[in-house]
C-alpha cells in the first residue's frame, strides 16, 4: 500500500497487513521490523517505516465495555476517538481529552499522549487511562498500569508506538451534561496580553485557546477563546455543513498573499461578541469540517512545527519565534497558541510541560524552511522547551536528545521489532 502522513511529505508503498486479535503473529521472519497505523493524522513521519512493514490497527475496532454508572471504557486500539464521543456524549459521557482531530485512533492517542484545549485541568490523555495491554514481537503480553508494572505503563504512553502494538485500553470519562458548549472569544495585542487572559481564565473555564497572527512584526495579535460545557439539555441539531478539498493543487494555495489576508480577515471578524454556543464537534474539531484541507498545500506538502517552552522563559521565546518567522516572510494561518498547566504526564516521551505551547503549519519551500526551523529549533532549545514528535517530520537528533530527558532509559522499553521513521531518524533505528 502506498501510505503517507498528514503533512504529505513522503509517500512510499510498504508491506501493510491487518493487525490479528490472535498473539503471536506480529513480525514475520522475512520482516524487518513493523509498525501499528491507525489513521495517519501525524502531521510526519512517526506513523511510517521505511524499509519496514505497517500492521493496520483499523482491524481493532471493537467496543469491549462501558460502565455507565463510573464511566470506564474498554476498547480496542483501532477505535476511532469520532466513535467514542458520537456514542457516548448524547448517553451524557465524553473523553476527558481530545485533540484537535476526532479522525484518531486510540492507540494513536496513546502513543503520542495527546492533548487538548483543557491540559490546565485535565492534563494528558495517559492521565485517564487506568490500564493498556501491548504485545510485543517476541509474543509477549504486558498489562500496565498507573500501579501495576507502571514502568512499562510510563514507557508506552506516549512512547510513539515503540514498546509494542498496543491492543486494549481502559479509559475513564468523565460526565457532561450536553454536546454543547458555552464559549467567550476576546482579542488580545501581545503575548503579554494573551499571558494575562489566559491567567484570568484558568479556574473558572475548563477550555482555552488562541489563534494568533505570527505575520504582524509590530504586534502579535490573536484571539482567545475559552468555553465550558453548557448545562442545560441538548435542544438543537448542529449544522453538519461539510466542504472538502478535492484534489491536490499544483501549487501551494497557502502563500503570503493567501496567508496575509486570511490572517486580516480572521482577525476583524472576531470581534467581542459576549457568550456565544458551539457544538462539541465544531469547538473540539474545527478542521474537521474541511476533508482532505492537507491537500491546500499542494504536491510538496507541509510541515508542522509545535514547540512548548517553559513557563519562566513562556513570553520571550514565544515572541521571539513569532518575530523570526515574521521576518522570514514565512508565515502561517494555522497557528494555534495555547497555555499547558502543571499537571504531569507518566509518559517518559510525552510532550507538555507547564508552559506556552505553539503550533504552526508551513507550506515546505524546501531550504527555506529548513533553514527557519534551524533558527527556531536555537531559541526552543535555548529556552529550555521541545518540539512535539507526533507533528516533527526533521527535528535534529540533539533537539530531540536536549528536550526529553527520559530518552535513555525509555530506550530499554523498545521493542527491537519496532521501528518507524521517527525512530531511525532520531534513535538510530
Amino acid at each position: 500500500m502506498e501510505l503517507e502522513s498528514w503533512g504529505r511529505l513522503t509517500a512510499e508503498k510498504q508491506p501493510a497487513a491487518d493487525l490479528s486479535r490472535d498473539p503471536g503473529k506480529l513480525l514475520h521472519p522475512a520482516e524487518k521490523s513493523i509498525l501499528a497505523y491507525g489513521m495517519g493524522r501525524s502531521y510526519g513521519d512517526v506513523c511510517l517505516n521505511p524499509g519496514g512493514s505497517l500492521r493496520l490497527a483499523n482491524a481493532l475496532d471493537r467496543f469491549i465495555s462501558f460502565d455507565m454508572e463510573n464511566g470506564e471504557l474498554v476498547c480496542e486500539a483501532g477505535v476511532l476517538i469520532s466513535d467514542i464521543q458520537q456514542l457516548l456524549f448524547p448517553k451524557g459521557w465524553c473523553l476527558p481529552v481530545t485533540p484537535g482531530t476526532q479522525f484518531v485512533t486510540v492507540g494513536g492517542a496513546v502513543a503520542n499522549d495527546v492533548h487538548g484545549k483543557n491540559h490546565h485541568q485535565h492534563g494528558c490523555f495517559s492521565n485517564h487511562i487506568n490500564w493498556l495491554v501491548i504485545e510485543r514481537t517476541n509474543g509477549e503480553i504486558i498489562t500496565c498500569s498507573p500501579s501495576q508494572r507502571s514502568d512499562w505503563f510510563s514507557a508506552t504512553c506516549g512512547g510513539l508506538g515503540l514498546t509494542g502494538v498496543l491492543k486494549q485500553v481502559s479509559i475513564s470519562l468523565k460526565p457532561t451534561p450536553s454536546s454543547w458548549m458555552v464559549t467567550e472569544t476576546l482579542r488580545f495585542a501581545s503575548i503579554e496580553e494573551f499571558s494575562q487572559l489566559n491567567g484570568e481564565s484558568v479556574q473558572d473555564w475548563e477550555y482555552t485557546v488562541s489563534w494568533i497572527d505570527c505575520r504582524k512584526k509590530s504586534q502579535k495579535r490573536g484571539v482567545f477563546i475559552r468555553a465550558n460545557h453548557c448545562t442545560d439539555s441538548d435542544r438543537i441539531k448542529p449544522r453538519n455543513l461539510k466542504l472538502s478539498v478535492p484534489f491536490v493543487p499544483p501549487f501551494s494555495a497557502v502563500n503570503r498573499v493567501s496567508v496575509a489576508t486570511l490572517n486580516t480577515l480572521y482577525y476583524a471578524a472576531h470581534k467581542h461578541k459576549g457568550l456565544s454556543k458551539s457544538h462539541y464537534q465544531s469547538f473540539y474539531y474545527p478542521l474537521d469540517n474541511i476533508l482532505n484541507w492537507n491537500r491546500m498545500y499542494g504536491p510538496r506538502g507541509f510541515f508542522q512545527y509545535q514547540l512548548v517552552v517553559p513557563t519562566g522563559n513562556a513570553i520571550d521565546a514565544i515572541n521571539a519565534v513569532l518575530t523570526k518567522i515574521s521576518e522570514s516572510g514565512q508565515g502561517s494561518f494555522l497557528s494555534v497558541l495555547k497555555a499547558f498547566g502543571a499537571k504531569a504526564s507518566p509518559g517518559l516521551l510525552s510532550f507538555p510541560m507547564e508552559g506556552m505551547t505553539l503550533a504552526l503549519d508551513f507550506p515546505n519551500r524546501g531550504d527555506e524552511t529548513l533553514r527557519l526551523f534551524e533558527h527556531l529549533d536555537n531559541i526552543v532549545s535555548s529556552a529550555g522547551g521541545r518540539l512535539y514528535p507526533a507533528k516533527d517530520a526533521r527535528m535534529p537528533s540533539e533537539v530531540f536528545s536536549d528536550g526529553y530527558s527520559q530518552l535513555p532509559n525509555f530506550m530499554s522499553y523498545r521493542d527491537p521489532g519496532i521501528s518507524s521513521g521517527l525512530s531511525q531518524r532520531l534513535m538510530g533505528w
